[in-house]
């Protein structure tokens, strides 16, 4: 996933609330998970985000049969489990489920013959949903739950057609990661279990529906599809979207899904897709999924991208004219390697998706674009962990986090996960040598294939395969202080770069003397030297100050939500109104969490500020996906609270 084009914002980083410290222990995890008291270094490989249990049985295949239903807002149908029996003792399937409606349940008798079930759905708990427990006395091979969901799923999002850019026709489409799967399709909802698929998906006869499976770029728009995924893929990686949708090849390989209105302008924008393909195969290995596609969704997206396997999830807001956000695809891209192919076995091992991803982006984008470029993005997103780290409690800043650490995986620090996680790979290349790092690295994308894993499987191979053959290179102590300690080591490598150095000099220039930097200047920076520009910027600055930066280069009502997410925090901050309601129009067009949480966390700390946010709130609520709703909620719910003395 994608929470930032550029780096992670520090405001978002914190998920679910933007602004939340550390999270409390998880009262909800298993007790298998509580009762955990050894170090997080020997612990048993439990997922305490999961009521399944993936040692007694696991899915094998899913075959859905859905409808598509606009005016209910809903899915409704059934999802039919091959399962493999692993424990001879075991009668029971446990699934995760959350606002799910289950009707019916039956099972496969050994005759062919299909038989009633008893089942049972459990009280719902805030994070983890509701345990459905399916009683199996004969071990069925397999079972069908026939269910709908709720118009409240938090892994859909339903658009009115106002809602979209065409104002035509209605959208739909998933966010599974991180437990969102199970608000709509009842599983075992775990990155543990890996499972095949087949869907057959029925709706409007004038809506494309698409899959994170083999979408057929030529396929007839008749409300009737059928999808395969023959790659086993964990829950999150489900993925549905329907809609208004067209599709524009970039290659014989990739191209983009979007509104009739944007796949142009997208293709064109995303056109180096191929050439980033090319640049990973050769570092990484062959691309294992066939088709790599990209699909436009509406600005509610809450998320930079998603990586649904063939069909990436990408938000319209890095669709900017001039590809200075592209990097969103080399991100999503990587994790075919980082992510899809090998996948983190827990939540709490979220480094081994995004860490490597982020690293893997890096590399793309240094091959493609330029070492200058690579670099300016490490910067960027170095300077907002180091920001983060102040704010946030060290459990969250370790890479392998203990078990209990965090009551939703959604509120883990996602600058430890992506940033620390990047800048330990790149320690470990710097120490090793590309030479001997790159096919390391490459031969472990090969090794866990289609493999969930622990942060201990990584370690147990880094050092046969890279400690153990290289030695005296890295120290098992420097490898432990990287993973299971709080914070940047003073062994991490550092990483300059020359264009905002000219950056910095001319925002001092600018607050020593008001001499603002020569328009020949700025005419050729980047979206990432203007994002440094503002980022440097003491935390407030004279409203006139702001109207001279605004008369020269016109930040406020910028189209690039990258400067955006950092111009109208600080303007709010520095009482310049002039401001206000082009952010307040900024904040209700677009739904990406990571540019518009800043703007309402600076917006609720004033009691003019908190009136804004909430009457801003209230008209751009039902254009919200509910992730970013509750984001919103907690956020405007905390300033509301009164203030302890």
């Amino acid at each position: 996933m994608r929470y930032s084009i550029l780096s992670l914002c520090l405001a978002a980083a914190l998920a679910a609330g933007c602004s939340r410290d550390a999270a409390p222990p998880a009262d909800t995890a298993s007790k298998e998970a509580a009762a955990v008291t050894a170090d997080q270094k020997t612990v048993a490989e439990v997922d305490e985000y999961s009521y399944s249990e993936p040692d007694k049985v696991r899915i094998e295949d899913l075959a859905l049969e859905l409808k598509v239903d606009f005016d209910q807002k809903q899915l409704a149908g059934s999802a039919t489990y091959t399962l493999n029996w692993l424990d001879a003792k075991a009668t029971q399937l446990v699934l995760d489920t959350r606002d799910i409606t289950v009707e019916k349940v039956v099972g496969e008798r050994s005759d062919g013959k299909w038989e009633d079930l008893e089942f049972a759905l459990a009280d719902k708990d805030k994070v983890l949903g509701s345990k459905l427990t399916i009683q199996t006395p004969q071990r069925n091979p397999r079972i069908r739950v026939t269910y709908r969901t709720s118009p409240d799923a938090s892994g859909l999002q339903w658009l009115t057609p106002e809602m979209t850019q065409g104002k035509k026709s209605p959208f739909m489409f998933s966010q599974s990661q991180q437990i969102h799967a199970r608000s709509w399709v009842p599983l075992q909802d775990t990155p543990r279990v890996r499972f095949t698929y087949t869907a057959h998906v029925t709706s409007p006869q004038d809506t494309m529906v698409l899959m994170s499976a083999d979408n057929d770029p030529k396929a007839a728009r008749d409300g009737d599809y059928t999808f395969k995924m023959p790659q086993k893929i964990p829950s999150y990686l489900l993925a549905i979207a329907a809609g208004d949708l067209t599709f524009q090849p970039i290659s014989a390989r990739a191209g983009v899904w979007a509104e009739p209105g944007m796949v142009s302008k997208a293709a064109t924008e995303f056109a180096d897709t191929e050439k980033m393909m090319a640049t990973a195969e050769r570092l990484y290995g062959p691309y294992r999924w066939e088709r790599y596609d990209i699909l436009v969704l509406p600005p509610s997206f809450p998320y930079g991208g998603m990586e649904n396997p063939r069909l990436t999830f990408a938000t319209p807001t890095v669709i900017v004219g001039d590809k200075s956000l592209v990097s969103l695809v080399a991100h999503e891209l990587a994790h075919s390697w980082s992510g899809n192919l090998v996948t983190f076995s827990t939540p709490k091992d979220g480094w081994l998706n995004e860490g490597f991803t982020s690293y893997v982006e890096n590399r793309i984008v240094e091959d493609l674009y330029g070492k200058e470029a690579a670099d300016m993005e490490k910067v960027i997103s170095r300077n907002e962990l180091a920001a983060e780290y102040k704010e946030i409690d060290p459990k969250l800043q370790v890479l392998a986090l203990r078990p209990g650490t965090l009551s939703d995986p959604d509120g883990a620090s996602s600058s430890t996960v992506y940033t620390k996680g990047a800048w330990f790979l790149q320690f470990l290349e710097e120490r090793f040598g590309r030479e001997a790092f790159d096919p390391f690295l490459k031969e472990y994308f090969n090794h866990f294939a289609f493999q969930s894993i622990p942060t201990t499987k990584f370690i147990e191979y880094a050092k046969a395969n890279l400690l153990d053959k290289y030695p005296g290179k890295v120290t098992e102590a420097e490898l432990d202080e990287w993973i299971y300690q709080p914070g940047v080591p003073a062994s991490a490598p550092k990483t300059v770069s020359p264009r905002f150095d000219a950056v910095d000099a001319a925002r001092k220039a600018w607050l020593d003397t008001g001499t603002l930097p020569a328009s020949d200047a700025t005419a050729k920076w980047s979206t990432q030297e203007w994002v440094h520009f503002i980022d440097g910027m003491p935390q407030t600055l004279k409203p006139e100050q702001l109207a001279a930066l605004d008369g020269a280069f016109h930040f406020t009502g910028t189209p690039n939500g990258e400067i955006a997410q950092r111009w109208y925090p600080l303007a709010v901050r520095s009482a310049y109104t002039q401001a206000n309601q082009a952010a307040a129009e900024f904040i209700t067009r677009v739904g990406r969490r990571k540019l518009i949480m800043p703007t309402y966390s600076e917006l609720v700390k004033t009691p003019e500020g908190l009136k804004l946010a909430e009457e801003t709130f209230a008209k751009a609520r039902p254009g919200y996906h509910p992730i970013t709703t509750a984001s919103v909620e907690e956020t405007i719910a905390k300033a509301k609270q009164p203030s302890k003395q």
